[in-house]
């Protein structure tokens, strides 16, 4: 497995650009994520952060709402400060699955959320839904197939949507995740 806070710190960098992109009026706007608007989308987003924070420090994340672009980023690189003790990302914490695994292990969780979330809020504001090549190959070695079928039996995760064997690693990713790519 590749460095999972590099990925994070990557995928981030991705989603705060778009996040810095989403105009007021776009806020209530719908998105891929069907029961979320924008600003719910970017609400759960900003969670990531502010989970691995929680699970850097031994505790629980405070939810968060009405995110701004420049909170996100604070909150990434606050969260990215923890993470950079290599004895914080061998301490346990509770997956949003419900078991029990390493703080270096819930930053390739919240590297995946969010580089697939980063597309669903792209999509949603009109921005430019490219991910970098390089971390969807990452997320797809990493996760698929067995992750997206974990979700879907929590409920995280839609039902898959049918690609091409052959298609690009962004929409094998995709589809996986639920999403018409």
């Amino acid at each position: 497995m590749q460095d999972p806070v590099s990925l994070f710190r990557a995928a981030a960098g991705r989603s705060a650009t778009v996040l810095a992109g989403v105009t007021a009026h776009q806020l209530r706007a719908p998105t891929p994520c069907q029961e979320w608007t924008v600003q719910q989308l970017v609400d759960h987003m900003a969670g990531g952060p502010a989970y691995l924070l929680a699970a850097a420090r031994g505790g629980a994340p405070e939810p968060v709402q009405g995110v701004t672009a420049d909170e996100y980023r604070a909150s990434v690189d606050e969260a990215l400060a923890a993470l950079a003790d290599p004895d914080v990302l061998a301490r346990t914490c509770a997956s949003p699955l419900g078991f029990e695994w390493t703080v270096a292990e819930a930053a390739a969780g919240t590297f995946m959320d969010t580089l697939v979330h980063t597309w669903d809020l792209a999509v949603a504001t009109g921005q430019d839904s490219t991910l970098d090549p390089a971390l969807v190959e990452a997320c797809v070695a990493m996760f698929l197939p067995d992750m997206p079928e974990r979700g879907r039996a929590a409920g995280l995760v839609g039902p898959a949507v049918p690609v091409p064997a052959d298609a690009p690693a962004q929409a094998r990713l995709l589809g996986a995740m639920g999403r018409r790519p």
